[in-house]
């Protein structure tokens, strides 16, 4: 692992154990709340189309986005300090409750704070403190975000996929990950793969099999990984939703009917790809006899 101003690594991998779960408290916020910017937005659209734009709206409850309004128990309305804010330790402190109202509070908080230092540890271990580590941190801090909002709301937001595509174009021109050419066939590759499926499936059963947020996030791994990466992306994240979709038949009982996001999965094989995509590649050529 590179050196960074004489510290242990044990120290380096701390302080990104530390930088993650701050993160992670961050990606909360994200997570709850751009899926109601997103509503709201389409609500100013529908408004203004419908000639209503001086419809009472969001702007009646004053401002909403990342940093405004403070943080506040849903349930109380109770505003959370910065003692209440510390990410993990306030959970543990506060026994998993609201301060003043003792309403519980969501698990989800705690477990994307815990996964993001987690994940961010890995990835510093495995790139060093470099620029690739750099830029692979922000790649799977962002993945991790829209698994989590696909997973609850069957969303993911062209706000976050799509800059997160056009910095993976840009970290490739300095072929951090891959050339750049690769680069950009890896994004026209992606996106036109998972749309010519979708259009082969609607044209055969009439349905719509996945959304557009899956070509545009499969678009945003080809941008970052390369083309040559798709294949192993596509296999992983099919294999891992085709095994949790038979384990939530068999064990709850879900209607087949039901649709399942498809996003967490390929952000998940896209996280694997990005750290062993190589070595798993070689290892399934070698396997099939293709290689030595």
């Amino acid at each position: 692992m590179t050196d960074l101003l004489g510290l242990h690594p044990a120290w380096i991998l701390a302080a990104a154990a530390l930088l993650g779960a701050v993160i992670g408290s961050f990606l909360n916020v994200v997570i709850h709340r751009l899926p109601v910017m997103m509503e709201r937005q389409w609500q100013r659209e529908a408004r203004a189309w419908l000639g209503n734009e001086d419809a009472a709206g969001e702007e009646a409850h004053g401002p909403f986005n990342l940093l405004v309004p403070g943080s506040r128990c849903p349930a109380c309305g109770h505003r959370i300090g910065p003692l209440e804010n510390i990410p993990l330790l306030s959970y543990l402190v506060l026994r998993g409750r609201c301060a003043a109202c003792r309403a519980r509070i969501s698990p989800q908080y705690p477990l994307v704070e815990g996964v993001t230092a987690v994940l961010s540890v890995v990835v510093v271990a495995h790139f060093g403190v470099t620029w690739a580590g750099a830029a692979a941190l922000a790649l799977t801090w962002s993945l991790l975000a829209l698994a989590v909002i696909d997973l609850r709301t069957s969303l993911l937001p062209d706000a976050l996929t799509l800059p997160v595509l056009w910095l993976g174009l840009l970290v490739n021109l300095g072929t951090l990950f891959t050339d750049p050419t690769s680069s950009l066939l890896g994004a026209v590759i992606g996106y036109l793969s998972l749309w010519g499926v979708y259009q082969a499936f609607r044209l055969l059963t009439g349905k719509e099999g996945m959304g557009y947020g899956d070509f545009k996030l499969f678009a945003l791994l080809g941008a970052w990984l390369g083309w040559q990466m798709l294949p192993l992306v596509i296999l992983l994240a099919s294999l891992v939703g085709a095994l949790v979709g038979i384990a939530l038949i068999v064990l709850r009982g879900r209607d087949r009917e039901l649709p399942i996001p498809f996003g967490p999965y390929l952000a998940a094989a896209g996280w694997i790809a990005l750290l062993w995509g190589d070595p798993l590649v070689t290892a399934y050529l070698r396997g099939a006899g293709l290689a030595w």
